[in-house]
């Protein structure tokens, strides 16, 4: 199992290498069921203009689509960062079985960084996490991608 989890982050990383060359904040996501990816997601909020298309908000209406349902209990999502407040109020309405992230997100996450809504005992359904799969290779990419930012605005201000 630890070989196709894997396969799914990795692909999961590719989506976040799309968002990287529009210039978003490189985050991807795949949800996966019964053994395949059913949807992928990736960050376009500057392309789109919008503050709802987030890499796992786009991934989870695919998947529901592809579904036919809003109900993604049978799902596992693997997401490149941990997911904001917005994007966890969205796993935990959907009813998503798992979530695997691979790099957490300690100034914005909801998935146990600042706040952890995917396993509130107050909401009436909780969702499995795991942590750190690929995380090394994540956090680098995003890294990389905010050090870009960082010297293109300096350059712009000179």
């Amino acid at each position: 199992m630890a070989g196709q989890e894997e396969k799914y982050m990795r692909e999961a990383l590719r989506q976040a290498k799309k968002a990287y060359a529009l210039e978003e904040v490189p985050i991807g996501c795949v949800i996966v069921r019964e053994g395949k990816i059913i949807a992928r997601g990736y960050n376009r909020r500057n392309t789109d203009k919008n503050t709802l298309a987030h890499a796992e908000l786009t991934a989870i209406k695919k998947a529901s689509k592809r579904c036919g349902d809003w109900r993604l209990e049978d799902c596992t999502m693997y997401v490149t960062l941990e997911p904001c407040q917005m994007c966890a109020g969205a796993i935990v309405q959907s009813r998503m079985q798992k979530v695997v992230i691979a790099a957490m997100n300690p100034k914005a996450g909801c998935a146990g960084s600042v706040l952890n809504l995917l396993q509130m005992a107050q909401f009436n359904h909780q969702v499995e996490i795991e942590q750190g799969l690929l995380e090394a290779e994540c956090a680098a990419l995003l890294s990389s991608f905010f050090k870009e930012l960082r010297e293109k605005k300096r350059k712009a201000v000179q």
